[in-house]
């Protein structure tokens, strides 16, 4: 029997019965319910990556196609969480990005030692010659050439962190700054966070506690409704519930 994707109005497993069917069936609707409930944790953590020129939209397609990569590899039999396993995941995969494609985050070793030459060269010159000394002085001293000398200077300039207060030139409003581009807090944050919390600790919970607790605080079934869906009375839920509540504290104090 195929679980069907999760909607707003039908009960679903939890999240682990999800991943487990979907490991076992490579169901393509089972997988696009999945990166739907999971794509609040992927850009929560594409946030964290957000600097320079990179957009944020692009980040997001990064951090789901980590999300992807995730559910595909996903062991659900390891008895691991998935957001544990998602999380460095997906931030390996952004970070795989901006070594691809921004070659600024982190300077090829050449340059780091080309630039620190400059940078003694320039001070030893100018204490001699009492002035600043000009590009083809500094580039004789070196052996460089000129254009050597101008490109490590321009990649310095790329490797400078700006300030977030540096005005946007050419923007319409005139007190805009480097500030004013960079993404907010996705409002979805805290619940994934939450979510990735409460996976860590379920694991002390038996299968019908989890379902109990899903089917009453994500879908706000009453006791009597709940006791009807999984064939128990009324005080047998409340006892469950009481139960497994004691059990995640228990977790969430050790």
């Amino acid at each position: 029997m195929v679980l069907s994707p999760p909607s707003p109005r039908h009960v679903p497993g939890d999240d682990s019965r999800l991943l487990a069917q979907y490991a076992a069936t490579k169901d393509l609707r089972l997988r696009d319910a999945l990166v739907e409930r999971f794509m609040p944790l992927a850009r929560s953590i594409a946030l964290r990556y957000v600097r320079g020129g990179e957009p944020l939209d692009d980040l997001v397609q990064v951090a789901s196609l980590g999300l992807l990569k995730a559910l595909e590899r996903f062991d659900p039999e390891r008895g691991v969480a998935f957001s544990s396993y998602a999380v460095p995941t997906i931030a390996g995969e952004i970070r795989r990005h901006f070594r691809d494609r921004c070659w600024t985050v982190r300077p090829p070793r050449s340059l780091s030692d080309t630039l620190g030459q400059i940078d003694r060269t320039t001070e030893e010159l100018g204490s001699r010659l009492g002035r600043a000394p000009t590009i083809r002085e500094i580039g004789q001293a070196l052996e460089l050439t000129d254009e050597a000398v101008l490109e490590a200077r321009q990649a310095r300039h790329e490797l400078t962190m700006a300030s977030l207060d540096e005005p946007l030139h050419g923007h319409e409003d005139a007190d805009a700054s480097t500030g004013h581009t960079l993404g907010a807090e996705d409002p979805g944050y805290e619940r994934a966070r939450d979510r990735a919390t409460l996976d860590e600790l379920t694991v002390v919970l038996t299968k019908r506690e989890r379902r109990v607790l899903d089917l009453r605080f994500t879908h706000d079934l009453t006791q009597e409704e709940i006791g009807k869906e999984i064939g128990v009375s009324q005080m047998q839920v409340s006892r469950l519930i009481r139960h497994a509540l004691a059990k995640l504290a228990d977790a969430a104090a050790a």
